[in-house]
């Protein structure tokens, strides 16, 4: 893991300082990013957001495909947890936390987007760090790839009708036209564009060019993450500072989805027989979120100073931290986890 991915907490915290800064003493600024806008899509951030997922995306090898029945029974478990139980079960943690637990604490006009930006996290399967959670796990690389590669062609046909239908049940608006622009935008055009590019330089110089275009462009997109951050707190400041307990209550929902999404893939591995290297990495990728994806499309729907974006920031904020805690957990277990696999 590079300095930046062991250190993103940190380098999120310093973006909430010097976006809160930043917001008091430069207003006007941010309300003129914050106009800039097409369709309801700010100009800025959805440069930002391209520079941040092309680059993930652009070391996904779709051809890898072909090898999902080569770990069916894993492939079925993530699916199912990634895309039956994720966004519902974060739904359902994010009524009774933010609309009832926490809700005397909360500003009210901000609560529905608040599970807004909850549902969004959870809809979108993570695609860049679960490289990494799976390393850290010793998990099956071929499985990694092509449950990646699946969970984005999924992602491209499935995102927009989970999220609007959980919306909806939520008693959300949803503006449909920005929701499909969102997709079109954050998901279809980038991982069409990366394909084709990755394909390019696959041809032009081999696997060597390859890492060395990914190699330039890291700084890029880790740069671009940072900005949008900025950004984002530069307009949340003045209600974190007024409520600076409100990205600890909805990191609550997050931590436990976290958790029970993990723990629910890595035992259905177990229960039908994965070998331990290919329930680690089920495992993580059920848990984690595509959170550059869910911050650019809280952003188009609801703009830079909703709670939904926010919402999508306070996951950023917990993925390391949360996600090497549950490399650990699978690391620990994994004696525990081959003797039932030995007995059977």
């Amino acid at each position: 893991m590079g300095i930046f991915e062991r250190w993103l907490t940190l380098w999120v915290a310093l973006c909430i300082v010097a976006g809160i800064t930043l917001g008091h003493f430069l207003p006007g600024v941010f309300q003129s990013i914050g106009a800039l806008e097409v369709a309801q899509v700010n100009l800025p951030v959805a440069v930002l957001i391209w520079l941040m997922i092309v680059p993930m995306l652009l070391k996904i090898d779709f051809a890898a495909l072909h090898r999902v029945r080569e770990h069916w029974r894993g492939v079925g478990v993530t699916l199912f947890v990634n895309w039956a139980v994720k966004p519902f079960s974060m739904a359902l943690l994010g009524w009774i936390f933010i609309r009832h637990v926490f809700a005397p604490y909360l500003p009210a006009e901000q609560l529905d987007s608040y599970v807004a930006g909850l549902i969004l996290l959870a809809a979108a399967p993570c695609t860049a760090m679960v490289f990494v959670w799976s390393n850290l796990s010793d998990g099956e690389p071929h499985f990694t790839l092509t449950q990646v590669a699946l969970n984005d062609t999924i992602m491209v046909f499935a995102f927009a009708p989970i999220v609007g239908l959980l919306l909806g049940l939520s008693a959300i608006t949803v503006p449909w036209s920005t929701l499909f622009l969102s997709v079109v935008l954050y998901i279809l055009i980038p991982v069409a564009f990366a394909h084709w590019w990755r394909k390019r330089l696959l041809a032009k110089g081999g696997e060597a060019t390859l890492q060395r275009v990914l190699a330039r462009l890291q700084p890029i997109s880790l740069i671009a993450l940072l900005a949008t951050l900025v950004l984002l707190f530069g307009f949340q400041g003045e209600q974190i500072l007024e409520q600076p307990l409100i990205i600890a209550m909805l990191a609550v929902p997050i931590l436990i989805q976290v958790y029970f999404n993990s723990g629910l893939a890595y035992l259905l591995n177990r229960q039908v027989g994965e070998a331990h290297c290919v329930a680690a990495p089920s495992a993580l990728i059920g848990a984690s979120n595509f959170f550059e994806l869910a911050v650019a499309a809280a952003i188009s729907l609801f703009g830079f100073d909703s709670g939904a974006a926010l919402a999508t920031v306070v996951g950023v904020l917990v993925e390391v931290p949360v996600m090497l805690s549950v490399v650990a957990i699978v690391n620990r277990s994994k004696g525990w986890y081959e003797r039932h696999a030995a007995q059977a």
